[in-house]
């Protein structure tokens, strides 16, 4: 049986008279990159920010490690094992690579009861931190001013944050866009490294990368789930293709 992490049953979400997601359900198990893809507007980000908590569902259920956390704001699902990154850059470009990632370690151990002490000496915090660092491909950068980045530096650089608060289940919002080849190689190389440990949601345009990475795709059109299965499935489904992929 999967280990399934984190799982939307029946998600919708209104703004007003639009629905945004329209009663979908996903499953995202560990030692899996589940993409999710669609045109511009399907609602892929409607839904990862559904799954995250950071906008309510009008609708449905989210299930995260086998709790009931559909009523939880998103930090309590932070906590609780969920990362997310987003399609901007969300960094402290003036502090370096390391205190970008010793900074999101600190959510993880709060104290706010020692305010005097250098936030620095928190030795489980930096711990936290050079290991989402080594685990991003960043270890050679981890004492660069983070605004002095590449563009794919800056995104792994997302990724090692969302990773110093030790998640479970990663939500990447469009993690490769931007990016030049290369750049990408090196992106999807830290995503293979992430996969056997964690629920990856992968919301990608690059279909290349999505049927070269994905162990599972789900498509989104106009907000309703129309296909999802393995890419091969995706691959040859006829409403896919009239939809999204186009004829071969």
């Amino acid at each position: 049986m999967a280990d399934v992490l984190l799982r939307g049953a029946g998600i919708t979400r209104r703004w007003g008279g639009v629905v945004a997601v329209n009663g979908v359900s996903i499953e995202l198990a560990r030692g899996e990159v589940h993409a999710l893809i669609g045109t511009n507007g399907a609602g892929k980000t409607t839904l990862v920010n559904v799954l995250s908590g950071e906008v309510a569902a009008s609708a449905g259920s989210v299930e995260l490690r086998g709790a009931d956390v559909t009523r939880w704001p998103q930090p309590r699902r932070a906590r609780a094992g969920l990362g997310r990154t987003y399609q901007r850059n969300t960094i402290f470009p003036q502090f370096t690579v390391l205190e970008n990632c010793r900074l999101a370690a600190q959510a993880r151990f709060p104290a706010p009861w020692r305010w005097w002490e250098d936030a620095s000496r928190c030795l489980a915090c930096m711990e936290a931190a050079r290991a989402a660092i080594l685990r991003a491909g960043l270890t050679g950068v981890a004492d660069r001013p983070a605004g002095l980045l590449s563009h794919g530096e800056k995104r792994q650089l997302e990724v090692a944050v969302c990773l110093a608060t030790s998640p479970q289940v990663l939500l990447f919002d469009e993690p490769l866009a931007g990016m030049g080849a290369e750049e990408t190689e090196r992106m999807l190389q830290v995503l293979a490294g992430l996969r056997a440990n964690h629920a990856i949601l992968l919301v990608e345009h690059d279909m290349d990368a999505v049927f070269r990475v994905a162990d599972r795709i789900s498509v989104l059109v106009d907000g309703s789930m129309i296909a999802s299965g393995s890419p091969a499935e995706v691959r040859a489904n006829a409403d896919v293709q009239n939809a999204y992929l186009g004829h071969a």
